[in-house]
């Protein structure tokens, strides 16, 4: 890949879309097609395959996806299931008939077997069941890794998956109805701290472990794999170090600057009880990830729009 290359980044407006266009963007990247769901629905089969034949992208980004915690997961599972299919689909079909050779499909952690051995290996997909509150979004996502490995297989190309670990960082969700636990925490301590409260609330009962890492250094990896020419299996990329929700909450009212307790409420779901990914295969491709825990919700804090 080089910087003249024509590079379609689907999802250019969400939070990993836009980090990997600030990336792009750093490096000199010069022609990025940029399109927003107000100008091009993923889900219009038509219109995808349409544009894509007149653009002739020559590497496609998807990092477009229907994305939530697992109150949204768990509800809307028809929506999570059928939209995700759907545009990844669309996207990886129209990508082929207008002759891409590379594009680049980003995952999900939760495609991992609820209950395997940790840290997770790119290995270890399809050897047990799901986490049952997120399986609709896994199973799309699993099908996207499918589709790439397959035309692959058959036409040749370079489809190459990436499966990230849990993401937080500038443009995140911060929608307390269907945000992800990093989003969701500093909001509510953000507004407990605001309004003087003794207490943060926190989902579940705080021991599940996760690991977290910053979306720009998620970007980073995605260039540079695109960089370099891999053209492997699967590859995790996650910081390599888990922490529990409780040591999250503790980390992100010490951001905030809250300073009451912890109350976790045992009657919501925990999800898996711990995931953590082997990133030694992003390791060995030169990678390495850089900002701290600490940092990036330091940054994401000072991002955030509730905190203008």
């Amino acid at each position: 890949m080089n910087q003249h290359q024509r590079i379609f980044v689907a999802g250019h407006r969400g939070m990993v879309g836009s980090a990997i266009v600030r990336r792009l963007n750093s490096k000199g990247y010069e022609q990025l097609l940029l399109r927003g769901r107000d100008t091009l629905d993923l889900t219009d089969q038509a219109a995808v395959y349409a544009f894509l034949a007149e653009t002739r992208p020559e590497v496609v980004v998807i990092a477009a996806a229907k994305v939530g915690g697992i109150q949204a997961n768990n509800q809307f599972r028809a929506e999570f299931l059928h939209q995700n299919l759907v545009m990844q689909s669309n996207l990886i079909e129209g990508a082929h008939r207008a002759g891409v050779q590379r594009l680049m499909f980003l995952g999900s952690s939760c495609i991992y077997p609820r209950d395997c051995p940790q840290p997770i290996r790119e290995e270890y997909l399809l050897t047990g069941p799901l986490e049952p509150t997120n399986e609709p979004y896994a199973i799309a996502k699993i099908a996207g890794i499918k589709l790439c490995e397959s035309y692959n297989r058959q036409y040749g190309r370079q489809y190459v998956s990436v499966m990230p670990t849990n993401l937080y960082g500038p443009n995140d969700n911060y929608d307390l109805h269907n945000s992800h636990v990093v989003p969701a925490l500093l909001r509510k301590a953000h507004e407990a701290k605001l309004r003087g409260d003794s207490e943060l609330v926190v989902w579940g009962s705080g021991t599940p472990r996760r690991e977290f890492l910053y979306v720009d250094d998620l970007a980073d990896a995605c260039v540079h794999l695109l960089e370099t020419g891999y053209d492997g299996p699967l590859v995790n990329i996650g910081c390599g170090e888990d922490v529990s929700i409780r040591e999250l909450a503790t980390t992100v009212m010490a951001t905030v600057g809250f300073h009451g307790s912890i109350r976790f409420d045992t009657s919501k779901p925990d999800g898996t009880p711990r995931k953590l990914l082997d990133i030694s295969r992003a390791k060995a491709l030169g990678w390495q990830p850089r900002v701290s825990l600490h940092d990036g919700l330091a940054r994401a804090y000072a991002a955030a729009p509730f905190n203008a």
